[in-house]
């Protein structure tokens, strides 16, 4: 059963990376990015990080790849639709609309 309370936040595992140095040389994801919650060791949907060999990046969040975020999306080429439909598309306000209030026994 999911807990309504708490909110997740999902950072990024990505195929490749990039340095930006207007920034001050910081690591970015490049390639196909995944969503991954720290302390877990494969993404949303079911990679493993080591056997896939994607790169942890626990300073970007998920939102921060979306093109229109202007955050950490230039070079990334791909979300994975997997890890999109469970952490959103558009951040916390891709989740469904609707919810089961009083299921069927």
């Amino acid at each position: 059963m999911r807990n309504k309370g708490r909110s997740r936040s999902y950072a990024v595992a990505a195929s490749g990376q990039w340095t930006d140095e207007e920034e001050g040389r910081r690591r970015l994801p490049a390639g196909e990015v995944h969503a991954w919650e720290p302390g877990r060791n494969e993404t949303v949907c079911g990679l493993s990080l080591s056997r896939s060999r994607l790169i942890r990046f626990a300073g970007v969040t998920w939102t921060d790849t979306f093109p229109e975020s202007g955050g950490a999306a230039d070079r990334v080429q791909r979300q994975c639709p997997r890890c999109a439909s469970v952490a959103g598309r558009r951040g916390s306000d891709a989740r469904p609309a609707w919810h089961r209030t009083n299921p069927r026994p």
